[in-house]
């Protein structure tokens, strides 16, 4: 097994472990968009099955959603050497993205928003109560800043998510893996990637400013990503201004009798 392997194997065991992911049974739809992160979700997975002696089942699904460039004949052939069961369903939301997105803006929320959708309703009629995704540590921290930044927000992306309607529970087992070990790992075992080419052209996206501002400041400290992902994990509501998680009106109930200021006459 090479180094990166070990590496990623340990994380994602530690992350599915750390926030009980996975259970006996469970029947698991793995989305492979394509992209290197989904490939090394799957193949990592699909390590951790075997390994378990086949206590939870994997699936992969992919959406074709019929966006030019597309080419699903390297992961056709890579699935089947896996020996991983599979479907990859065409569905033309790339129409719908480029139909309703205002010139000039991006098409990632909206194309987000449909793939989510489409995911859901598949998991739904074939009976699976998982969904995993291939989200990264990389993506919770930029995700993390960009909330704060530009919503006004401090939120990110959870590890373990009951969805709205309670369907379902999406894990993303990768929370703990730096990107740059799944770049090298993914050119290692040479995964058959497929190009996003319908927002990989756009121009100054948010994503990409944020990614560059953390990559700076790593510079300076290494440890600024680690810190970031710890703090998601490691919150102090007393110590930040929302008045829904904290009953700032009624401190003075809670005041010391013995410290209280005597009153002036």
């Amino acid at each position: 097994m090479i180094k990166i392997e070990k590496k990623l194997l340990h994380y994602t065991g530690k992350a599915v472990s750390d926030y009980n992911m996975i259970q006996k049974g469970d029947r698991i739809l793995v989305c492979l968009s394509g992209g290197k992160d989904s490939y090394t979700m799957l193949y990592l997975l699909n390590k951790m099955r075997i390994r378990s002696n086949h206590k939870f089942e994997i699936f992969s699904y992919t959406l074709n959603q019929n966006q030019p460039g597309w080419d699903d004949t390297g992961m056709r052939h890579w699935l089947g050497n896996q020996i991983i069961p599979y479907e990859i369903e065409s569905r033309n939301t790339y129409a719908v993205v480029t139909d309703m997105t205002p010139a000039g803006k991006t098409y990632c929320s909206l194309c987000s928003r449909l793939r989510r959708g489409n995911i859901y309703r598949y998991a739904r009629e074939n009976g699976f109560n998982k969904i995993a995704l291939g989200h990264h540590r990389d993506d919770l921290i930029e995700s993390l800043l960009m909330s704060i930044l530009y919503s006004g927000e401090i939120r990110s992306m959870p590890p373990k998510l009951l969805t709205d309607k309670r369907h379902h529970i999406v894990i993303r087992p990768l929370v703990y893996c730096q990107e740059r070990d799944i770049i090298s790992f993914a050119e290692e075992l040479a995964f058959p990637i497929i190009p996003c080419n319908l927002c990989g052209t756009q121009d100054n996206l948010t994503r990409q400013t944020v990614k560059k501002l953390i990559a700076e400041l790593a510079q300076n400290n290494p440890k600024i990503p680690s810190n970031m992902l710890n703090a998601i994990s490691n919150i102090q509501l007393s110590q930040l201004m929302d008045k829904r998680h904290w009953n700032f009106a009624a401190l003075e109930a809670d005041l010391n009798p013995e410290n209280t200021i005597p009153a002036v006459n």
